[in-house]
């Protein structure tokens, strides 16, 4: 320590000044307990683990001791192997059928039993009557009230062991199998009555996998949730009949013109025969058909013991006859799907007995549905393509025909709004329209060359490849790299995304790069709806199938024009001037020649082809309608190299070509000529068969002035107040 007069620290200074004792020995202490403290704890745990390692190997050791007394060796010993790994694949069984169950868990959260709280009357546009829909249960026949007859011939018939299974019936499926094999096709059905009713309440007629495996989890759900006479009565409540008629108590209305409570055995067996096919077999189509599928009840009732042969003899020998009706061709499909509508709108009120006028024309209705069938007779087995679908809207949103399928009877599943398929180059168009909005003009230049996409390259059709070109070229031509290089170098994808989206495409988009060339799965319904907005100026299409719901006092409860927003514009005057541009050359230079309407008529669409050739599309439009067409399997196997601009196109310009006959003729938005010249006009368009179809002629009932002062007419009275009842009733 320093010295502040003398700072030196030599010795001369003297000794050093250190601590004291007692300190030091405080210092060294406190070290030393904390050093034993922490050995005590080290200590502590070394003895812990070791204790507990060496208890649990006693309790091991105790535990395969008494374990060893149960061991067993030889055969014994591999039955309970096998029974050990059937516990285990058991128990991964149970999570992988929880996981494939959960469809089914989803279907029945909703309200399934609302479906038939609803009893709707349907007209079409004019005012007539087209069909009904909805099942008023509270005044649907009892079980018990059934005739005996009736319930024997659709126990015989449908599911002879319906009272002894548990909704699946691995016996009769069984059965089934050996029958089909023993005649090398399909001659029995292995599904159970409670299969069926499931597939109608909550499924449709897709036939895949994953369909069928829900469909065994919902009949099992409806098994333990429904008694045996619930399951049964539904059934007969809700299935189709044919002649558009849901139940067996319409039916028996519809065909014998009786209470289903009278009828007798012989009516009975055709009621029970129609279930498994109800157009073929329905008797006021095809009479001889349905007294054959009613004799063979009859032997399903003798076969199955239900009945001796005695007991049928006089329904063989006197078959029954049925009410003679002018066959009035129902349009089922859009009706399912006006259904639908009408269910999403009743949120709006709350009757449920209604009157709905629809926007459907019966006479294009009909003329598209002849299109399409006769297209896939003509061509159908030559292109191996078995369905097709249609949607025709008129400018201004009015679903005006609609096509699910070649024959509502064979199948209740729409193909047009329900069936997902991925669109090809007719998607392609939402690229394009963005293209326009971002400033392009149809002269725009752009490279056709391969281009790489990550690990993915499109190719155009035979590899081709033309360098330079313009953007209205490309579309016509349908050339894939020219949206993709597009898409990867300008726009990106989720203003593709957006657009599709804002067009009307409901269906959701995926998020991919292969987008830009169709790879992302749209219904009929999103096509057409989307293509209509181009006719329409660029604002919504306002896509509809209901003009008004009324109730049965004759109020209004639901009017499109009053209860509907007005259309938003959704693409610019300018870009839809230019895609309108593009558009219309695809089927006077392009791919769609076929497509081309007569009498000079100014057709626009836009093709689609997708891979394997397992789609085929065409959507088009006038500056009357538009009209998206498809056509391929149900099954997505590949057709014979069909290509939208084929039997798509033929179809379109078929059913294009009787909804413009006798119609004031509309200007496409931004196409310089629009409308056909009077020379054009003058050409006959009943000279001779197109493309093998025939032609279809709309009668002439009403000259174009005529028509249209009867529409504004119309357009007055829905507007005008309406007369009180007491004001009718004094004035009668």
């Amino acid at each position: 320590m320093q010295d502040p007069d003398n700072p030196g620290n030599g010795p001369e200074n003297g000794p050093e000044k250190r601590p004291g004792k007692a300190a030091n020995e405080a210092a060294e202490k406190r070290p030393a307990k904390s050093r034993h403290i922490l050995l005590r704890i080290d200590s502590w745990i070394d003895s812990t683990v070791w204790n507990a390692g060496f208890r649990a190997a006693e309790i091991w050791e105790d535990i395969t001791i008494f374990f060893r007394r149960f061991r067993v060796r030889g055969w014994k010993r591999m039955v309970f192997e096998l029974a050990g790994e059937g516990l285990t694949l058991g128990a991964a069984g149970s999570v992988l059928m929880l996981l494939l169950a959960q469809p089914a868990f989803e279907a029945t959260k909703e309200d399934w039993r609302n479906r038939g709280d609803f009893a709707v009357t349907f007209t079409d546009r004019y005012g007539n009557v087209i069909g009904h829909r909805g099942v008023i249960h509270q005044n649907s026949v009892p079980i018990d009230e059934l005739p005996d007859s009736l319930i024997k011939s659709v126990i015989a018939t449908e599911d002879r062991r319906f009272f002894d299974h548990f909704g699946i019936d691995f016996i009769g499926l069984f059965r089934a199998m050996s029958e089909n094999a023993r005649a090398g096709e399909v001659v029995q059905g292995g599904s159970t009555l409670t299969q069926q009713l499931a597939k109608n309440l909550f499924l449709s007629n897709e036939r895949s996998i994953d369909r069928k495996v829900t469909e065994a989890f919902l009949a099992l759900w409806l098994e333990a949730n429904l008694s045996k006479k619930e399951i049964l009565s539904t059934y007969l409540d809700r299935a189709y009949m044919g002649g558009g008629t849901f139940g067996a108590a319409a039916a028996a209305q519809f065909y014998f013109g009786k209470n289903i409570t009278d009828v007798n055995l012989a009516e009975s067996a055709m009621l029970a025969g129609l279930f498994k096919a109800p157009a073929k077999y329905a008797p006021h189509v095809n009479l001889p058909a349905a007294r054959a599928r009613a004799n063979e009840v009859l032997t399903n009732l003798v076969q199955s013991g239900l009945m001796t042969e005695g007991q049928v003899i006089a329904a063989r020998r006197n078959p029954a006859t049925v009410v003679d009706r002018n066959e009035v061709e129902s349009p089922d499909f859009f009706l399912d799907w006006a259904f639908d509508e009408v269910q999403r709108l009743s949120a709006r009120f709350h009757q449920h007995s209604l009157i709905v006028r629809t926007t459907i024309d019966m006479g294009i209705q009909q003329a598209a549905e002849d299109s399409v069938e006769t297209s896939l007779r003509e061509y159908g087995e030559a292109y191996h393509a078995k369905q097709g679908a249609m949607v025709m809207i008129e400018n201004g949103g009015a679903v005006r025909a609609m096509v699910g399928g070649r024959d509502y009877g064979e199948s209740q599943f729409n193909r047009a709004t329900r069936a997902l398929r991925q669109p090809g180059s007719s998607f392609k168009v939402y690229t394009y329209a963005v293209a326009m909005e971002s400033g392009m003009t149809p002269q725009t230049t752009i490279v056709d060359a391969p281009i790489y996409w990550g690990n993915w390259s499109p190719h155009n059709y035979a590899n081709r490849y033309v360098g330079r070109i313009t953007l209205e070229t490309a579309i016509a031509q349908s050339i894939n790299t020219i949206p993709v290089r597009l898409a990867k170098e300008k726009l990106g994808i989720q203003p593709i995304r957006a657009m599709a989206k804002n067009l009307g495409v409901e269906t959701p988009i995926r998020d991919d790069v292969t987008i830009p060339i169709g790879t992302s799965e749209v219904t009929v319904l999103d096509q057409a709806t989307a293509y209509a907005t181009f006719p329409a100026g660029g604002y919504q299409s306002r896509r509809h199938g209901i003009t008004q719901i009324l109730d049965y006092d004759g109020d209004v409860l639901y009017d499109f024009d009053r209860d509907e927003p007005a259309p938003k514009r959704v693409l610019s005057e300018q870009a839809d001037a230019y895609m309108n541009q593009m558009l219309s050359r695809v089927p006077y230079v392009g791919t769609a020649r076929k497509a081309a309407l007569d009498n000079g008529i100014l057709t626009a669409g836009k093709t689609g082809t997708t891979q394997a050739y397992r789609d085929a599309w065409f959507v088009g439009f006038t500056g009357n309608y538009t009209c998206a067409v498809w056509f391929g399997n149900d099954d997505y196997t590949s057709t014979n190299e069909m290509t939208g601009g084929s039997l798509p196109a033929m179809t379109f310009k078929r059913a294009m070509d009787y909804a413009h006959q006798g119609v004031t003729l509309r200007a496409i938005p931004g196409v310089e000529n629009p409308l056909p010249s009077e020379k054009d006009l003058a050409k006959t368009a009943a000279a001779k068969p197109q493309d093998g179809l025939p032609q279809l002629i709309r009668p002439r009932m009403l000259s174009v002035q005529s028509t249209d002062i009867l529409k504004k007419l119309g357009e007055k009275l829905k507007d005008a107040t309406p007369l009180a009842p007491a004001k009718v009733a004094s004035a009668e």
